[in-house]
């Protein structure tokens, strides 16, 4: 979580997560304008002018978006709707905890097989 959606606050922590010259792909707010001076290749896909996905390179696969993400935030919210709100102070407990599930992409007794073993191991 964030103070705030500013570029003084967000370069950081981009600064330290991702690799220098890593390709980032982002909608067009302007947040991310400057992540090519920061060191980073940087494309965007411009959803107010109806742009999604882009092709560029005439392929048929539509190589720059974002959509990959925005799925991710759409099945958190509908994961943490039954919840009926939480704290703010322990959204990233959850936030962890469903990055996790995701990233595993295993549910039910397998799930909890590879957390415990992630735990215990």
């Amino acid at each position: 979580m964030l103070a705030n959606v500013k570029q003084a606050t967000i370069k950081p922590l981009i600064v330290a997560t991702v690799a220098a010259g890593t390709l980032v792909y982002t909608d067009e707010y302007n947040i991310y304008s400057r992540l090519e001076e920061w060191g980073y290749a940087h494309k965007t896909v411009h959803h107010g002018a109806g742009e999604y996905a882009r092709d560029e390179d005439g392929d048929g696969f539509h190589e720059v978006h974002v959509n990959t993400m925005e799925g991710f935030w759409s099945l958190l919210r509908s994961w943490l709707r039954p919840h009926r709100g939480i704290s703010q102070e322990k959204l990233p407990c959850y936030l962890a905890f469903f990055e996790y599930l995701h990233n595993i992409r295993k549910r039910g007794q397998v799930a909890l097989q590879s957390l415990l073993s992630l735990l215990l191991g």
